[in-house]
């Protein structure tokens, strides 16, 4: 497990307007738990960073499940406190795997605050490029699953070249994943009754997301050692 140490930087305005929220609700959330305490700093100005973002979009994501806050407390009390904003956001990704693809329609004001930031012409490149939304006359169709990631890859210092082709393996390897898991349940379940069909069914979708994205998590901190610890060896031959 990963710790943050990003540096909280964020007053309580700054978080709000980044998380598309309220102050209000920020401060609504921090009494009830759901947010870790600010760090105080010159002259007792309270300071948000990624992990407080990375838990309101995970509320937000809750709460579009349909959860209600003392459910979404529940679930929040079985988290570790130490986990990073990543870790967050790994959680962020499992529960919204749950929820079918919903597009809606948006104006460019509302894009820009449900980003969190300004938009110019070539982030909205960007985000179109990466099917996270799509222009529709004076509007956008927005991908509200892919939307906040495509957001962070903004910050990304990759080209829009290198950000399109990791999409492209992405998708086909988990194309190929989803297929041959699919193929492996059908083979398991042919000779079963129809309530044993139906209740794989129930358990395998969050269950198969959940493991994946485990295990790609850990596939990708080995190979980012082993690449790190190549680069240090010839860095100092």
């Amino acid at each position: 497990m990963t710790t943050d140490t990003g540096e909280p930087k964020l007053t309580i305005d700054e978080l709000a307007a980044r998380a598309g929220t309220t102050v209000r609700t920020v401060r609504f959330y921090g009494t009830k738990g759901l947010l870790p305490p600010p760090v105080i700093g010159a002259r007792r100005v309270g300071h948000y960073g990624q992990r407080h973002l990375a838990r309101l979009a995970l509320i937000e994501e809750l709460q579009h499940q349909g959860m209600t806050l003392a459910a979404i407390e529940r679930y929040v009390e079985q988290l570790p406190p130490d986990l990073s904003d990543h870790d967050l956001a790994i959680h962020r990704a499992v529960v919204a795997s749950w929820a079918p693809d919903t597009e809606e329609t948006v104006t460019l004001e509302e894009l820009r605050r449900r980003a969190g930031r300004a938009l110019d012409e070539d982030d909205i490149e960007r985000l179109a490029a990466m099917n996270a939304i799509r222009p529709d006359g004076d509007a956008y169709r927005v991908d509200s699953g892919l939307l906040r990631l495509a957001v962070q890859l903004l910050d990304v210092p990759l080209s829009q070249e290198a950000i399109l082709a990791a999409r492209e393996v992405l998708v086909a390897h988990s194309r190929a994943a989803a297929h041959e898991l699919s193929q492996l349940f059908r083979d398991e379940v042919a000779e079963r009754d129809a309530q044993d069909v139906k209740s794989l069914s129930a358990h395998m979708h969050p269950l198969v997301v959940q493991a994946l994205l485990t295990t790609f998590q850990r596939s990708l901190k080995e190979e980012l050692q082993q690449w790190l610890g190549a680069s240090q060896v010839g860095g100092s031959s």
